[in-house]
């Protein structure tokens, strides 16, 4: 090998190894993982609530929904989810929305009202 190098010979150059493809990144599909963040759920209900005053339903079921992940024990943010599902004509999903709210408050000063829309 020294008289390769010596008289200008090049080394033999390796093949390049075939990589294996990377892990999907859950960034690039859209994917999110939540763990528990009052703060982002706070903010994430704050955010909802301007769009709910605004009547943007779809907005502010979206950012309830994020509040919801956030936090799941954020009884406001299920009701106001519920509200706005009501507001949205999603009666299925407004339900499921109120049915976690009470089961979270289940003594709210606004109980029966909340019962009484879910028709129960």
């Amino acid at each position: 090998m020294f008289a390769a190098v010596w008289l200008g010979a090049q080394a033999p150059v390796p093949a390049p190894q075939e990589q294996e493809p990377p892990e999907e990144d859950t960034a690039l599909t859209g994917a999110k993982e939540y763990a528990f963040n009052p703060l982002q759920a706070e903010k994430e209900l704050k955010i909802g609530s301007f769009y709910a005053k605004r009547g943007s339903w779809k907005a502010a079921i979206m950012r309830f929904r994020e509040a919801t992940r956030w936090n799941p024990g954020l009884a406001e943010a299920w009701l106001r989810l519920g509200e706005s599902l009501e507001r949205a004509k999603d009666k299925k999903g407004a339900r499921q929305a109120f049915v976690k709210y009470l089961e979270l408050e289940p003594e709210a000063k606004n109980a029966a009202e909340i019962r009484k829309r879910m028709g129960s």
